[in-house]
């Protein structure tokens, strides 16, 4: 098998049971470390329901991931800019971003969007469907083929936050990420199999080498941000100059959700 990645050899590692049901092999690349399921023909059964009940981290990470997100934008990106969070699940990030003042947008091709209602960029006038910064937290780790979806997200934007668990070097086999109880998980990153994507994509790339990783055009000088406390995304400020305030993007939004619940009649 070759890695979907460099497209060196991969050699198989081990064998998990995956759903409870499919022997399935693990290879792993001898150039850049990138692990892989085989040919996952089982995804139709895993994703039966979008949001796997063993996800019970859902909601801590949506509000601990906007935290670090929010300091990151204003430190690097512009924070009065739109932006988009990619395979959004059910918008609770975008709900939160946007409880915080950042003008965010949701889109997923396979869940539904209970929380980001109207705030979908199938909402937005095609000439407005362009960001300063796509996010996409914990998507990576699905993806059959990086690049072809990566190459979507970077037609949205050249910025792409994300975040994805590093393969490690030993215990590969016993390592909680892999998941095969839910079978959604078939793409497994280290540091330098990173590095050859943003080189095959021509752009920069930066980490803070362990879960949280940057794609961009832009040359900066550190990632992530400095603080002066650990953690560094904690010193993200309340009331960012030129930002809306939290309190003022959500009447905005609530007066124009209610319209739109005005004109079709149902809420």
């Amino acid at each position: 098998m070759n890695c979907a990645i460099c497209d060196a050899e991969s050699s198989p590692v081990f064998t998990k049971t995956v759903l409870f049901a499919y022997r399935v092999q693990y290879f792993r690349c001898g150039r850049c470390g990138f692990v892989q399921t085989e040919s996952p023909h089982w995804l139709d059964e895993a994703y039966s329901s979008p949001i796997a009940s063993l996800d019970v981290g859902l909601v801590h990470r949506n509000i601990t991931t906007a935290e670090k997100f929010a300091f990151i934008i204003d430190s690097t990106f512009d924070h009065g800019g739109r932006f988009l969070d990619y395979a959004g699940g059910y918008g609770l990030f975008v709900r939160i971003m946007r409880d915080r003042g950042f003008d965010f947008f949701w889109t997923d091709r396979y869940c539904p969007n209970i929380f980001a209602q109207h705030f979908s960029i199938d909402d937005l006038d095609a000439n407005k469907a362009t960001f300063n910064l796509v996010t996409a937290i914990e998507v990576m780790e699905h993806l059959i083929d990086p690049y072809r979806e990566l190459d979507e997200m970077l037609g949205h934007s050249r910025s792409v936050l994300f975040t994805t668990e590093l393969a490690p070097d030993h215990d590969l086999e016993n390592w909680w990420y892999l998941v095969p109880e839910t079978g959604q998980h078939v793409s497994f990153y280290t540091l330098e199999s990173l590095r050859i994507m943003a080189d095959r994509l021509h752009l920069q790339f930066y980490s803070d080498g362990h879960g949280l990783h940057l794609f961009t055009d832009r040359t900066l000088s550190v990632f992530p941000p400095e603080g002066r406390r650990v953690p560094w995304w904690r010193r993200w400020a309340r009331n960012r100059k030129g930002a809306l305030k939290p309190s003022t993007r959500l009447l905005l939004d609530f007066e124009h959700v209610r319209k739109i619940v005005a004109e079709r009649k149902q809420w």
